[in-house]
């Protein structure tokens, strides 16, 4: 009966984690973002540019290399849409800083790189969204533009 017991439970804490998790996946528009309060309050000083791949861009006067920006926020109690709006601002943050440490003045040729899957798109980045985090990475070109 014990080795019953401790079966099941065995069971139940292997298969418990996935049976709740959840990775749905949200598409929203990076212009509507970057352009909002949310982004304003969040520190996105419009001092760097963000230019999605395939999207047109003022010249590239100087490259400075290519970095990724990954990160995870609390998703309880959000919308998905709210949580990776969250998630996507402390993200571009953080592209944003990176880009002023070396002197560029954009981020050019960027894609959703989340779990090294690379998406892209010249108007909507992705992120994923679950019950507890949601998460997402943006991948791009520090560059000095015109």
């Amino acid at each position: 009966m014990k080795r019953i017991l401790a079966a099941t439970c065995l069971t139940l804490l292997v298969a418990a984690p996935h049976a709740f998790a959840r990775e749905t996946r949200v598409e929203q528009s990076l212009a509507d973002l970057v352009n909002s309060q949310e982004a304003k309050d969040a520190g996105i000083d419009g001092s760097v540019k963000f230019y999605l791949a395939g999207q047109n861009h003022p010249a590239v006067l100087q490259s400075f290399g290519s970095d990724v920006s990954n990160r995870k926020t609390n998703a309880a109690n959000k919308s998905d849409a709210e949580a990776c709006r969250w998630v996507t601002l402390s993200v571009l943050k953080a592209l944003q800083d990176g880009a002023k440490a070396k002197g560029a003045n954009a981020v050019v040729d960027v894609v959703s790189f989340y779990k090294s899957n690379e998406f892209s798109s010249p108007n909507n980045y992705e992120c994923y969204a679950g019950a507890i985090l949601a998460g997402m990475a943006l991948k791009g070109t520090y560059a000095r533009v015109k």
